[in-house]
């Protein structure tokens, strides 16, 4: 075994590519999103480093076009996640014996992996299984799941290399120990990087997981797999599988070794995990580590002294991008009466200028949303707005679903600062904006921070510093993540770590050296080289 205390490579943000017109990297993930759906993907479970399929196999359609077929999976039961979690328990030992510079290897290679020869690949999978156009997935899919990989592993050398003072004759050690049981990763559809890092972070500490991602995400979530096993990933690390929410959280909740959940979702589902965990907490052999970021209703509001066309163009990417599924998307807007006229003007052109469809088109902007449910969650705000007293559609407000779950981008305008899509959560390519007197700042940031129960990511436009200094003062609590002059989405790992408090998570930063604290349990040990021979102290000596 080696003596040596390594250093890693040099961590690096991965570049993103254009695909402009003319590029490789544009041909060649063309070349794949004609490929794949040819292959009619059978995704399997994988449990214990095996395949596993049941009769029960449900079809893969892309949103924006439901009747096509682009493959299945194999739909789990209960069974499947107990022999998930048998088989991440019988993995522990090894794994976390393992020396740490073996297992941060595995996940440098899959970064490079990732942003190598699986980068088409990885993209057309989101593209297709998710409706994102290229630039979307490769922010997501390529360039900041690479950065997780290798961030986190460079945070994972930091956090060892820290230990404690000794004094003469004794030496302090810290051992940075995973939890004692296995992690339970749950993983949304909007962001394949956080499907690939959720499972990932707990394990690069030397824990061993179960991992369930969202059923509108699985054709990519296949992808991720593929990546870790191609670099070396050890059977029963990571255990991937598909099976009903409540049915895996039955199992899951009671089961002793629980020691840990990583959770990307609605708040709603958190909070009844939360209290599930709460209800059985005397059966686990350790407290178990929460990690949850959720919701949001994420707002910009902007200063009379604000440039109309930056703000219009903030709203226009930081609202629309990926439809608005995104849980830091803007979707409460506060705009001076003095900039309302130019910003809907811009912020109109814009909108015109979107052109929505599949996205295999790289001329279209605007995608399909995931699936029914969250079209009819959505469109259901919109003809709320429509028929409401104290609000209008300024932009949009159409929608179809024949061949796809297309909804256009929409505007509302209201008078009422509390009005239902102000406040509520819509996951959508939807904006609320509240029109307020150009004199009344302040008092409009009193209305920011009390309006919504999530306190996810935030902006503040101004070209004056003064009020700058009074909204960051003013909305210290409102937004884990808070853009100044810059829309409030496109977190950076390394860069911005991301995450919100309130009703919007635990913010626990992904992103940063913070999160993988939460997948580690400290053990101090002191070596005493002259133990003391007598018990008396010199203060009990006589005069």
């Amino acid at each position: 075994m080696s003596n040596a205390i390594y250093q890693l490579p040099r961590t690096y943000n991965e570049p993103v590519l254009s695909y402009a017109p003319g590029t490789a990297e544009r041909e060649e993930v063309k070349k794949a999103l004609e490929a794949l759906p040819a292959e009619q993907w059978d995704i399997p479970m994988v449990i214990g480093g095996k395949e596993v399929r049941t009769r029960k196999s449900v079809k893969i359609s892309p949103p924006h076009a439901h009747e096509q077929v682009i493959g299945s999976y194999s739909m789990g039961s209960s069974r499947h996640v107990k022999d998930a979690i048998k088989a991440a328990l019988d993995a522990k030992a090894d794994w976390e014996n393992m020396p740490w510079q073996d297992r941060a290897s595995i996940f440098l290679k899959a970064a490079d992996l990732v942003a190598g020869p699986y980068r088409s690949r990885m993209n057309a999978a989101t593209m297709l299984g998710q409706s994102k156009n290229i630039y979307q997935s490769e922010i997501d899919a390529v360039a900041e799941m690479a950065d997780f990989f290798r961030f986190n592993a460079r945070f994972m050398h930091e956090i060892y290399v820290q230990q404690p003072e000794s004094v003469p004759g004794v030496w302090n050690r810290m051992e940075y120990r995973p939890l004692e049981g296995f992690v339970f990763a749950i993983t949304p559809f909007n962001f394949t990087s956080i499907a690939g890092n959720l499972p990932s972070a707990p394990a690069l500490m030397g824990n061993t997981v179960v991992w369930k991602p969202a059923t509108t995400q699985i054709y990519s979530a296949h992808v991720i797999m593929e990546i870790l096993q191609e670099a070396g990933l050890p059977p029963g690390v990571i255990n991937l599988v598909f099976a009903d929410g409540p049915a895996a959280g039955k199992v899951i909740f009671a089961h002793k070794d629980f020691a840990g959940l990583h959770f990307t979702g609605s708040t709603g589902v958190f909070q009844t995990l939360w209290k599930t965990i709460g209800e059985n907490i005397g059966r686990y052999r350790s407290y178990p580590r929460i990690v949850g970021e959720t919701g949001g209703k994420d707002f910009v509001i902007a200063h009379p002294s604000a440039d109309a066309k930056l703000l219009a163009t903030a709203l226009s990417r930081g609202v629309f991008e990926f439809q608005g599924q995104k849980c830091s998307a803007a979707s409460r807007a506060y705009i001076p009466r003095n900039l309302w006229k130019d910003v809907s003007k811009y912020l109109r052109e814009d909108l015109a200028s979107f052109k929505m469809g599949g996205p295999e088109d790289f001329g279209n902007f605007i995608n399909a949303v995931i699936d029914e449910k969250a079209f009819d969650k959505i469109s259901g705000y919109i003809k709320k707005a429509r028929s409401a007293k104290s609000a209008s559609i300024v932009a949009g407000g159409e929608f179809e679903k024949k061949e796809g779950y297309f909804i256009e981008p929409t505007v509302i305008k209201t008078r009422d600062a509390n009005f239902k899509t102000m406040q509520e959560e819509i996951f959508g390519p939807v904006l609320t904006v509240y029109v307020y007197d150009e004199n009344k700042y302040s008092e409009t940031l009193e209305l920011v921070d009390k309006t919504s129960p999530y306190a996810l990511t935030g902006a503040i436009f101004s070209t004056d510093r003064q009020p700058v200094i009074e909204a960051v003062e003013a909305l210290r609590n409102s937004a884990g993540n808070f853009y100044i002059n810059d829309k409030p989405t496109g977190a950076v790992v390394g860069q911005q770590p991301f995450g919100g408090a309130r009703a919007s998570g635990t913010n626990d930063k992904a992103g940063s050296i913070l999160n993988l604290y939460r997948w580690i349990s400290p053990r101090t040990i002191k070596e005493n080289f002259v133990p003391p021979v007598d018990y008396r102290y010199p203060f009990l000596g006589e005069e």
